[in-house]
């Protein structure tokens, strides 16, 4: 089965830094799955992203997007991807339907492809009304899913998601666990990093745990209950495989 992220090895000490903030990472993505990414405060998950995306460059190991080097042929790899930071940065002195346009633009859609795809996206998360309006006026909730919509626009094979859900209603909080299993139902897969870990436990095919900068736990719930020597919860999982 061919992967739609591969990290292999993948390390890296910031400057002036004792410790790893990476340290010899492996985890794979299949196709169609939705993968958590869990781990402490400070164990590595947003290094690691960033290193997938290309906005950080590791020290060693090697990332593939696809099948594509993320980092001998950038480009080609961030065409396969769609990114959400934990927050995202727009600009905000657009009208949404201004910065829709950019990313569009970006990442070459066909204008028939975009106003079809932008409307889909914008009606699912109740946009459609707002899409006229500055981005400096929305809510945080809003933002999110503006920035999704920007991501999807392209239809990325990976969706990466850091914190999706932190700060988000109820309702957001239901349309975005729709967006992803929907996502991979299409085709695409999704990997994302939350705290909310209730929310992983029922949304992911495959869950990850990161701790210290070393994975330490790979695999589904059942194999990290195997592997925990536990039927407990997640949460009771995670604590134990990261306490101190």
């Amino acid at each position: 089965m061919s992967k739609v992220l591969s990290i292999s090895g993948l390390t890296k000490t910031y400057r002036g830094a004792d410790i790893k903030a990476v340290d010899d990472v492996h985890l794979e993505v299949r196709p169609g799955e939705i993968f958590g990414f869990l781990g402490p405060n400070g164990a590595g998950k947003t290094t690691t992203i960033k290193a997938v995306v290309g906005l950080l460059r590791p020290d060693a190991g090697r990332i593939l997007v696809d099948g594509v080097d993320a980092w001998e042929s950038p480009l080609e790899a961030k065409r396969r991807i769609g990114f959400v930071p934990d927050t995202p940065d727009l600009y905000e002195k657009l009208t949404g339907q201004e910065y829709l346009t950019f990313i569009a633009d970006v990442f070459e859609v066909p204008a028939t492809e975009r106003a079809e795809r932008a409307r889909e996206l914008l009606e699912m998360f109740a946009l459609d009304g707002a899409v006229g309006d500055l981005v400096q006026s929305y809510s945080h909730g809003m933002k999110q899913k503006l920035a999704v919509t920007a991501a999807l626009l392209h239809r990325p094979r990976l969706l990466i998601l850091d914190e999706p859900m932190t700060g988000l209603d109820p309702r957001s909080s239901h349309l975005f666990k729709e967006m992803m299993r929907r996502h991979c139902d299409e085709g695409g897969s999704v990997f994302f990093s939350t705290h909310i870990l209730d929310v992983a436990e029922r949304l992911c095919d495959r869950i990850g745990i990161i701790n210290r900068g070393r994975m330490i736990a790979v695999g589904t719930m059942d194999e990290l209950r195997r592997q925990a020597a536990s039927e407990s919860t997640l949460e009771t999982i995670f604590l134990e495989l990261t306490k101190e």
